[in-house]
């Protein structure tokens, strides 16, 4: 048990666990837009699709659990990362640099990061928490995105996520040992092509269902 507790706490085992929980978000961003991109559509498919999540009930808790925890861990190990690299170079943040081939993404991880939260705050709050008694979940998507301030809070949003998952993604493979000279331009390539999936699919669906409405 203790080997455990000090490879976890270790530099390594910190960039490990948010490797797997990174992992977690990507699978659950695929599948949710996958979902998502039911309101397509029409109102019924979309409808139906939210009616099938809910019978799943136990499935879905469990579900939901495992991603609080996921976020938990992944937040907590990724501003204890943080400040232990502000720590360790506190003139990097003085000096600006572009060496290594940093990126937008690369320099910008923690405060994405910090936004992103932000966001998700107010998602579950507009879209998850919210009184579903007596109306329907496209009923509720299309009132919350009447809003136009909504929209661009929801796109901006979406662009700051796909810039954290540009660098995210290829840094989870760097993590568990697959920088490769042959490989890691393929896996970066992957990385900036998710990012636009997620960015582009997640983006566009406000402003489709408010000139649909």
């Amino acid at each position: 048990m203790n080997w455990i507790i000090m490879t976890l706490s270790s530099s390594i085992g910190k960039k490990l666990m948010m490797t797997l929980t990174g992992l977690g978000f990507i699978g659950f961003l695929t599948a949710h837009l996958v979902g998502n991109l039911t309101i397509y559509g029409g109102k019924d498919s979309f409808n139906l699709y939210a009616e099938k999540l809910h019978t799943m009930g136990a499935l879905i808790t469990l579900a939901e659990y495992g991603l609080l925890l996921f976020a938990i861990v992944h937040i907590t190990t990724g501003t204890v990362l943080f400040f232990q690299n502000f720590k360790a170079r506190p003139d990097a943040y003085v000096v600006k640099k572009n060496a290594g081939g940093r990126t937008i993404g690369s320099m910008t991880m923690p405060y994405t990061g910090f936004l992103i939260l932000l966001f998700v705050i107010l998602h579950l709050g507009d879209f998850h928490f919210v009184d579903k008694t007596e109306t329907t979940i496209f009923h509720i998507v299309a009132s919350t995105f009447a809003s136009p301030l909504y929209i661009l809070i929801y796109t901006v949003a979406m662009v700051v996520v796909a810039i954290h998952v540009s660098h995210g993604f290829w840094s989870l493979f760097q993590t568990l040992g697959f920088n490769h000279p042959k490989y890691m331009p393929s896996v970066k390539g992957i990385g900036i092509f998710l990012s636009l999936i997620f960015g582009i699919g997640f983006g566009f669906l406000p402003l489709y269902i408010a000139f649909m409405g």
